[in-house]
């Protein structure tokens, strides 16, 4: 049994690299894309690793060296210590969370970021929830058919996706596709 709630990110990378390398690429990618929230380049860029090379880790074309692996490992570590207690976390299948053009949010004189948790299951979305809890977030944005339950696991507060102009588009279809 895996103890992954118990360690932080760069700890599961670090314990990735002695298993197979389809792991160490999968986790990286999803350490990036979801746990930090950010994009290949932009991760490139604060790690000083190549884009070409960072891709190349990510397809498992090539392993990375000891020195990348640092930098990889020191890049998450710091991200993470920066991040922690601040950011509000979202909890949403792929396809939503490919529309949040924003990366952080500002209220008043906070200034939150934003990190995506992609989720397919209702399962997930509760397993996600008590990680982003453990991983520091201030507050939860997530879907109405879990929020009941999440709110009664979780001790951050829980906002719910309230959507309107969506759930009409999506009718007018239906109308649009029985016809």
């Amino acid at each position: 049994m895996k103890v992954k709630y118990l360690m932080g990110v760069a700890d599961e990378l670090i314990s990735e690299v002695f298993g197979s390398n389809k792991e160490f690429s999968s986790l990286l990618r999803r350490t990036i894309k979801q746990r930090l929230g950010m994009t290949v380049g932009e991760f490139s860029e604060r790690s000083g690793i190549p884009v070409s090379t960072l891709y190349k880790i990510l397809s498992g074309e090539r392993d990375p060296n000891l020195r990348t692996l640092r930098r990889i490992i020191n890049t998450i570590k710091e991200i993470e210590g920066v991040k922690k207690g601040r950011f509000i976390a979202v909890i949403a299948s792929r396809g939503i969370l490919d529309n949040i053009e924003m990366r952080e949010v500002s209220f008043g004189d906070k200034s939150l970021d934003i990190r995506e948790y992609a989720v397919t299951t209702m399962e997930d979305a509760i397993i996600a929830a008590v990680q982003a809890e453990r991983d520091g977030a201030a507050a939860l944005v997530c879907a109405p058919i879990c929020s009941p339950t999440v709110e009664k696991i979780i001790k951050i507060p829980v906002a719910t996706i309230k959507p309107k102009g969506s759930v009409i588009e999506a009718i007018k279809l239906a109308v649009r596709k029985a016809d």
